[in-house]
């Protein structure tokens, strides 16, 4: 590549005419570039200048270099100088020469535009010939070499991070405010130069335009703009776009805060002073400053290289780091998380510089929990490919934050410590372990984080592990999601803590086996106890309780396929251990099974015969079977058959209102086997007292089994009475139930004499109120008549001939009742007879003893049923 040059000054009289002109130029350069240029490259002296200096004064006038983007995207390199007077001896005259890049082209070699500064190939006045050839480089300076570049950055430490945060905004950010460097000589803004050039990823430097001396800044559109003092007046305050560093004067005093920083700038939370705006420089800058200051520039080109994301701390930080050179904990933090991304990156040497430098003591009072996490992860990352002594001390920091933090950190193991290490941790944190191990307060997470701890530095600490077992399995059980990965890796760590939370939750399930059952299905905790087997193989806690939970958590799919009793006997056999050995198994596993359920009075029956009464008493779970009797669906003979057997198995243990609730039960069970014998419902009638209030299920039961009898049995006659005159509600609706199923339908269609007796008995009675008298014309209309009019002729006929046998008057009765029209003449003759009517139909029944009802109990109407009936 070649570099076109121009050269511009004020010339005599010549074919391009007088004045300030181009006095030389390199062929081909485009007439656009030069106007351009000639606006880029002029220059007025200082406002305080001599007008007329001497050759020593001359040298000490600023020198503009500058370095600009042009509107085609080329590029103009320019070196412009005050010379004094011109041809014609007027004062004002300077000579700029400049050099063109084309579009995309750099300077031979890739070097930076700010290494040709004060370069031996600047001219200091135009050549003779007037058309100089390209130039094929331009040596770099011999005035900013490292050493004086180290000592400048060192004098302008307090600035450093903010104009190195303003000149990383413009990197990202086209729009970003140009940066403006008060300086009082040139040279310092082109050292300025220099080191973001170094500082910046090589791109992003080879892009940085800038000017180191110019009268008026408004003008200029390069990004750095160097000014002397009497020209930054009036950029005060243009923010938007303006940043202004006056490094000119004294940095400011430093706050009241945060100590000062080695140069006695306030320090910001990255340990520098805040930028012209009181914004805290960016964490980027940050660490380029500190390298600066620590003379460690061949950093830079290091970083540069590294992977990452451009302008962030992360590579910076760790070479740094791995130098030796101390930052802020948030470079530390960025610097070990990039570690554990990159650690390839680095080399043995350096990644353990970076680790003694990140494991040595800090002054602060507390590390952040970031910077604790990052190590963590880091060591985590490399902590096996680390020498033992430089491993050691960040291990040791680690686990001394992991006890003394209050956020989690993840510990190192055991082998990345020295035993002299842990004898030393062991003795110092001892006592904040077994602290922090039994403070209840604020949760399990962190006593069981010390308790790992604890074990790592053989802490003893056994004496504190019953009571945390017991804590955390009551914060188990209240919030089985409390069950994470870190207590799971804590419980394979310590098994004495394991074996002792099998035992809480086993006591646990023996109390509430429902919430065991509930954080088993939710939570992986392992049922064996690691600590027995180690000390006895083959050995295994009983967990009876416990076992029978994990069997109903984690059983098969369905548990035992909808039988209950085949699912009991599946909880007690995962006990392993027998029930008659230890009685309150039955009663866990009831509440297994059944929950807040009752066993049916079939799967009761079925438990009873299995396992005995014996078992039931200490057990306590008779209660149980009791309730399954009182709870049977009505009609169920499991339910009457159970109460039996209950009655005989726990003769002492009964209440006396369940006794009497069972007798009920088992009274109708009698009923049901017909081996009960006279005086039912007087039977009945004391039962129900002495078990009040008795169980709706269990009243309608008894009612429901003498109802069917009375329906049903031949010689139930005196019983009837004995129901009609007993008033009893309950007893009349079971009764009318009854008689209202297809069964009594059926047979009073096909059996005349059961058509004839109920005739008889449902116009028994006819003055009785209260219950019977509800219920009679509701047979009578809404059952007999139905079926009457279902018969044919020849039936009723047959009716009639059954009724005509039992008396005369019956079938008359029955022919009027039945007659089309005669309902209502009929109710009146029954339900309003004369006293002889009354007589006549207590003479039929049997007794007068009861002339409020007009009938009584005796056995004259025990024939009734010659043929049986319903069966």
């Amino acid at each position: 590549m070649s570099l076109g040059q121009l050269h511009y000054t004020s010339a005599p009289p010549g074919p391009d005419g007088s004045g300030f002109r181009f006095t030389a130029l390199t062929p081909g350069l485009p007439q656009s570039v030069l106007r351009e240029a000639e606006q880029l490259i002029g220059y007025e002296p200082p406002r305080n200048a001599p007008s007329r200096p001497s050759a020593t004064e001359l040298e000490a006038f600023p020198r503009a270099f500058s370095y600009s983007e042009l509107s085609d995207g080329s590029r103009l390199l320019a070196r412009t100088v005050y010379t004094g007077a011109d041809y014609s001896g007027r004062w004002g005259n300077f000579h700029a020469h400049a050099v063109h890049l084309a579009p995309g082209e750099q300077l031979p070699d890739g070097a930076l535009p700010v290494s040709a500064w004060e370069s031996p190939g600047w001219a200091a006045a135009t050549p003779e010939g007037g058309a100089p050839p390209a130039l094929a480089a331009l040596p770099p300076s011999t005035l900013l070499d490292p050493a004086g570049l180290i000592a400048f950055a060192a004098s302008r430490a307090p600035w450093l991070a903010a104009v190195f945060t303003d000149l990383q905004r413009q990197a990202e950010d086209e729009t970003a405010p140009q940066v403006v460097l008060v300086e009082r000589d040139s040279a310092d803004v082109a050292r300025w130069v220099a080191l973001a050039s170094a500082a910046l990823p090589r791109e992003a430097a080879h892009r940085l335009t800038f000017t180191t001396y110019t009268r008026r800044p408004h003008l200029a559109g390069q990004r750095i703009i160097g000014v002397l003092p009497d020209d930054a007046h009036g950029l005060a305050g243009a923010g938007r776009r303006y940043r202004v560093h006056d490094c000119s004067a004294p940095p400011p005093p430093a706050p009241d805060g945060p100590a000062p920083g080695p140069h006695g700038s306030a320090p910001g939370p990255h340990g520098s002073a805040p930028g012209p705006d009181g914004s805290e420089p960016s964490a980027w800058a940050v660490a380029a400053a500190r390298i600066w200051s620590a003379g460690a520039f061949e950093l830079f080109q290091h970083a540069h290289r590294l992977p990452g994301e451009p302008l962030t701390a992360g590579p910076s930080s760790a070479l740094a780091l791995c130098a030796g050179i101390d930052l802020p904990s948030s470079h530390r933090t960025a610097a070990a998380l990039w570690a554990c991304d990159h650690p390839a990156e680095l080399d043995g040497q350096e990644l353990d510089g970076l680790v003694q430098t990140l494991a040595a003591p800090r002054q602060e009072a507390a590390v952040p929990a970031a910077e604790t996490a990052a190590l963590a992860e880091l060591f985590a990352r490399v902590g096996g490919n680390l020498r033992p002594e430089t491993a050691a001390p960040l291990a040791a920091r680690l686990l001394t934050a992991a006890v003394r933090s209050d956020e989690p950190v993840r510990p190192p193991e055991r082998k990345a410590l020295t035993d002299e290490v842990a004898r030393q941790l062991a003795a110092e944190l001892g006592p904040e372990l077994r602290a922090g191990i039994a403070d209840p307060a604020g949760g399990f997470a962190r006593p069981l984080r010390l308790l790992r701890v604890a074990g790592l530095l053989a802490v003893d600490c056994s004496d504190l592990v019953t009571p945390l077992a017991h804590r955390l399995a009551a914060a188990l059980l209240a919030d089985p999601s409390a069950y994470g990965g870190d207590l799971h890796e804590t419980l394979a760590d310590r098994p004495d803590l394991h074996t002792a939370l099998l035992r809480e939750l086993d006591a646990a399930a023996l109390a509430g086996p429902a919430s065991v059952t509930l954080l088993l299905e939710r939570a992986p905790v392992e049922l064996e106890s690691r600590e027995l087997e180690s000390r006895e193989p083959g050995s295994r806690e009983p967990l009876p309780y416990l076992r029978m939970c994990g069997w109903k958590a984690r059983g098969p799919a369905g548990g035992g396929g909808g039988d209950r009793n085949g699912e009991l006997r599946a909880v007690l056999e995962a006990a392993r251990v027998s029930v008659f050995a230890h009685p309150p198994l039955l009663r866990v596993a009831f509440r297994l099974v059944w929950g807040s359920d009752t066993p049916t009075p079939e799967e009761a029956r079925y438990v009873l015969a299995e396992t005995g009464a014996d078992v039931h008493r200490p057990a306590e779970t008779w209660p149980f079977l009791v309730t399954a009797a009182l709870n049977g669906r009505p009609g169920d003979p499991h339910a009457d058959e159970l109460a039996h057997e209950l009655l005989a198995a726990f003769p002492t243990q009964l209440r006396p209102d369940d006794r009497a609730a069972l007798l009920l039960l088992e009274f109708a069970r009698d009923l049901r086997a017909g081996g009960a014998g006279p005086g039912w419902v007087d039977r009945y009638l004391g039962l129900r007292r002495a078990a009040e209030p008795v169980n709706p299920t269990v009243l309608e039961h008894a009612c429901g089994r003498i109802a069917w009898r009375l329906l049903t049995d031949p010689g139930a006659g005196r019983e009837l009475d004995d129901l009609i005159r007993s008033r009893d509600a309950d007893l009349c609706a079971a009764y009318e139930r009854a008689a209202r199923e297809d069964a009594v339908h059926s047979q009073l269609l096909r059996d005349p004499r059961y058509f004839a007796d109920r005739f008889v008995d449902w116009n028994a009675h006819p003055q009785a109120g209260g219950a019977w008298g509800k219920v009679r014309g509701s047979l009578l209309d809404g059952v007999l008549r139905p079926a009457a009019r279902a018969l044919a002729a020849e039936d009723l006929a047959a009716v009639e001939a059954a009724l005509a046998k039992r008396g005369a008057r019956h079938a008359e009765d029955f022919r009027a009742w039945n007659r089309p029209g005669a309902l209502s003449r009929l109710g009146l003759r029954f339900g309003g007879r004369d006293s002889r009517a009354g007589r006549t139909a207590s003479r039929r029944r049997g007794s007068g003893s009861d002339p409020g009802y007009g009938s009584g109990s005796g056995s004259g109407s025990d024939d009734r049923y010659r043929d049986g009936g319903v069966r």
